[in-house]
């Protein structure tokens, strides 16, 4: 079973899935999980003392990443929220609860298989874009200045970083100030040479073909890159 974070994979719910989450557990197992679940436990020193927990450990490229354990049900704080799945006990950190509220695990054949979580909640913007001012985010993208950078960056930036597996997108802009902020993935996410790349690359193009602008800004979580081309 899938036992970290790398390991365990989200899914996009189904529309079946949609209008569930006020009326279901936390988090619900498939019997095909419950069962995988259960046998791992089973493997573990004193199983009869243990629990599933379950917990969104961050946002990443818009979308929440998990950590998946077994630790012992005794653990638990008044405040997280604590169920029974047939034999099963089921964990849920308070800070992940309302991540989580309706979300099912089930198994997947895909590939090798594992552990698939279906949820239907979405990070917010503020939590998928930290470092923006959220007043930036909910003005959008859309206006004429916005567009500019981004056709910049589609037509000049991103095919020269794509050799790297790089792609930038602008996340926010700042009008009064000239501030675009980006965000950076692929390879270009937890680069040891991102800075370089942003200011004698990206930066220089984005000031050369948008005057407006003043300055560029950074937003990537490189910390949780997987694949940076250089480390």
């Amino acid at each position: 079973m899938a036992t970290t974070a790398q390991e365990l994979t989200a899914q996009e719910p189904t529309a079946e899935d949609a209008g569930t989450a006020g009326a279901t557990p936390i988090v619900t197992l498939t019997p095909e999980a419950h069962r995988v679940v259960r046998e791992a436990m089973e493997q573990e020193p004193e199983p009869a003392s243990l629990a599933l927990w379950l917990e969104v450990r961050g946002v990443q490229a818009g979308a929440f990443i998990y950590d998946l354990f077994f630790q012992a049900a005794s653990d638990a704080a008044d405040e997280d929220a604590v169920r029974n799945d047939g034999d099963v006990r089921v964990v849920v950190p308070a800070s992940s609860v309302d991540r989580l509220r309706g979300a099912r695990l089930e198994w997947s054949d895909e590939g090798d298989g594992g552990l698939v979580l279906v949820n239907p909640n979405l990070p917010t913007p503020e939590e998928s874009s930290p470092g923006v001012p959220p007043e930036l985010l909910a003005a959008g993208i859309t206006g004429p200045l916005a567009l500019r950078i981004v056709s910049v960056l589609e037509q000049a930036v991103n095919p020269s970083i794509a050799s790297h597996g790089g792609r930038a997108d602008l996340l926010a802009i700042d009008e009064t100030e000239g501030i675009a902020y980006l965000r950076l993935s692929g390879g270009c996410q937890g680069c040891a040479m991102s800075q370089m790349t942003l200011k004698q690359g990206i930066e220089t193009t984005l000031l050369e073909e948008v005057p407006e602008l003043t300055r560029v800004i950074d937003v990537t979580d490189h910390g949780s890159g997987e694949n940076p081309f250089y480390s």
